[in-house]
């Protein structure tokens, strides 16, 4: 009985690891749209926020390097409920994983904003796995107010990508990596491993971690708010 006890004791407290680790990645990824959208002549453009169908967040990718370089970051994904005024959709977590070859050593860290643009971005997304730019292209997304930037670059690609190092914003290319759902997490979130697609289209009440992020997100992409200007 009492290695039983244990065992149930020890269950309780990875899981409450987990829920830890899963709320306070909600609370980073809630301050990096904060700090990106706080200077607008440096951020996403909210003109391209409006437009989009679905948001990625990773507040910590990783990059470590010796003569062969790879990625690995976990984040959040919220789209657009079906109305498309209505709000987001609960976040579902994500993993994003990719490789480089070539001479680098070192490593860093970077945040990491995925904009989906269009429906068809958001119908990879919630596929098993896909890989940016060979399932779905993927550009580098335009910083600032510029409205006809925004504009082109929203019709040309089904995914824009941004990230923040070292206290550098700007558009990056991540052709090569690739997402897919983080059900571990999703299960401290949620009480059951899920897929981005079963949280996402089903309405799924958010949890209460995550207020914070979804507050950020809404901030700065209201279609109606872009509409007035």
């Amino acid at each position: 009985m009492y290695v039983l006890c244990l065992l149930f004791l020890s269950a309780l407290t990875a899981f409450g690891a987990d829920l830890k680790d899963a709320t306070e990645r909600l609370d980073a990824a809630a301050d990096v749209m904060k700090e990106i959208m706080a200077v607008p002549e440096k951020g996403i453009p909210e003109d391209l926020l409006a437009k989009a169908n679905c948001v990625v967040v990773v507040p910590s990718l990783k990059k470590g390097a010796f003569i062969v370089g790879a990625q690995y970051g976990r984040g959040f994904v919220t789209c657009r409920k079906e109305s498309g005024r209505a709000g987001w959709s609960a976040p579902a977590a994500i993993r994003i994983e990719g490789g480089s070859v070539g001479f680098q050593i070192g490593g860093q860290e970077s945040e990491v904003v995925l904009l989906v643009m269009n429906e068809k971005g958001a119908e990879r997304l919630m596929s098993t796995k896909f890989t940016l730019g060979a399932e779905g292209s993927v550009a580098a997304g335009p910083v600032g107010r510029n409205t006809q930037a925004a504009t082109d670059a929203g019709m040309k690609a089904e995914i824009l990508s941004y990230s923040r190092s070292r206290g550098v914003f700007a558009g990056i290319s991540l052709t090569g990596a690739t997402l897919r759902p983080d059900e571990d997490v999703n299960q401290a979130l949620y009480g059951k491993k899920l897929t981005t697609k079963e949280i996402v289209e089903t309405n799924m009440k958010p949890p209460a971690a995550a207020t914070k992020f979804l507050a950020e997100v809404t901030r700065h992409s209201s279609r109606e708010k872009a509409a007035d200007r």
